[in-house]
């Protein structure tokens, strides 16, 4: 367990904000966890818990105790003919390990690949990219309960997973951590989701056919080329939810919108694509001092360097007024607002 004393968070936010704690513990062991919670500066005092930092904006320096999770490891639990459990630390990189689940052709995570952040994050979120989710090769998850002082090992029922939702956004916001998780991965019979975004064309492109691998190249190869690299360009990646509607709603707005992406869902709403809302309200490579929405994807939000929290939420609020001005749609943050 390391501590620094008003410590800079930039190189842990992929927003690139040198937003400042006050103090900042670096949480390198389950143990140092079970020690935090007990220490005179550590939970007692906690202001945030910091993952990767790739889906928060920070508007504020960050008073008390930042605990930052940063222990790590990969294991194989169990294992069958047809699937494998491998469970992930928290502190794990979320591509890193999709990878690493790609290089042994176990399938499940591969249209999952190139998110930024941390394993640990990844339920909270219930993270989803080209028609998968986190919760389609979920098994469990190990969660430290602060009150407690215990750990509770949690199914996909307890974690109550939806659209970019979970309990830990809600009943358990603040009440805990999770220490790992653990996927129920395909070693053979994979099922493949090939019909969302450009998958499809890009691996038509190249003449090879759906694999764990051509579709993590493929989906790999589609973000580089429309998302920007954090290190090089701060964001968030998606910064708004794609907004689910009523049918009747989204026919009608077709009607007067021809073009506009859907994306029928299992309980009859439809999903549209915020994307294209944006960028048809004008948008999308449009900039505002040190802030925008990025030139390749209308949906992510950009410091062009230098920009303060307060900075890109303002400019992320002008998105939000001028697409409910002109679709009568109230866009809704996908990051997490600090201070």
């Amino acid at each position: 367990m390391i501590w620094e004393s008003n410590a800079s968070l930039a190189p842990y936010n992929t927003f690139g904000i040198d937003a400042k704690a006050e103090r900042l513990v670096h949480l390198e062991s389950e143990a140092d966890v079970a020690a935090y919670a007990l220490h005179p500066d550590g939970l007692a005092k906690q202001t945030l818990l910091l993952s990767g930092g790739s889906n928060m904006l920070l508007c504020a320096d960050v008073p008390g105790t930042t605990a930052r999770i940063a222990w790590t490891g990969r294991t194989v639990v169990r294992e069958t003919e047809d699937h494998v459990w491998l469970e992930v630390a928290a502190g794990e990189s979320w591509h890193e390990t999709v990878r690493f689940s790609v290089q042994a052709h176990w399938g499940g995570l591969q249209n999952l690949s190139l998110i930024p952040g941390l394993v640990g994050a990844a339920p909270v979120q219930n993270i989803g990219a080209y028609g998968v989710e986190l919760a389609d090769s979920f098994d469990s998850l190990r969660f430290f309960d602060w009150t407690r002082q215990e750990i509770r090992t949690m199914d996909a029922a307890d974690c109550g997973f939806g659209y970019r939702d979970s309990v830990f956004k809600k009943q358990l916001k603040g009440k805990g951590v999770i220490l790992s998780v653990t996927f129920r991965l395909t070693k053979r019979d994979h099922r493949f989701q090939t019909s969302y975004g450009a998958i499809q064309d890009a691996l038509a492109s190249t003449g090879v056919a759906p694999s764990v691998e051509s579709i993590s190249d493929a989906v790999m190869a589609i973000r580089q080329s429309k998302l920007p690299d954090p290190k090089v360009l701060g964001n968030s990646g998606s910064f708004f939810k794609n907004p689910a509607l009523p049918a009747q709603e989204v026919t009608a707005l077709a009607e007067l919108h021809p073009g506009l992406p859907q994306y029928p869902q299992a309980d009859g709403t439809i999903k549209v694509a915020a994307g294209w809302l944006i960028e048809h309200a004008g948008w999308k490579g449009k900039r505002v001092g040190n802030v925008g929405m990025h030139t390749q994807q209308a949906l992510v939000l950009v410091n062009y360097g230098g920009a303060s929290g307060p900075e890109l939420w303002e400019h992320a609020q002008r998105v939000q007024a001028s697409v409910f001005e002109q679709f009568g749609i109230q866009l809704e943050p996908e990051v997490n607002l600090i201070g």
